[in-house]
């Protein structure tokens, strides 16, 4: 969990941390307590290091010469 952490952080992962510290400040500079969920959410992949990397979402090719 600790390597999981403190490794390879990208632009997107700081990115997303940024946007879900917006966000807790939001939901408590205007009351709008909804704000919360969506920043767990960012939270919540800024953590585990989820969701699209540098390289976007893409599907890797990996074909083999035996499907051609």
């Amino acid at each position: 969990m600790k390597q999981l952490l403190f490794t390879n952080w990208h632009l997107m992962r700081w990115v997303r941390l940024v946007f879900a510290l917006f966000l807790f400040s939001q939901a408590y500079t205007t009351g709008q307590w909804f704000f919360i969920a969506f920043g767990i959410f960012f939270l919540f992949q800024v953590i585990f290091n989820l969701g699209c990397g540098q390289s976007g979402c893409t599907i890797p090719n990996n074909k083999s010469s035996k499907n051609e």
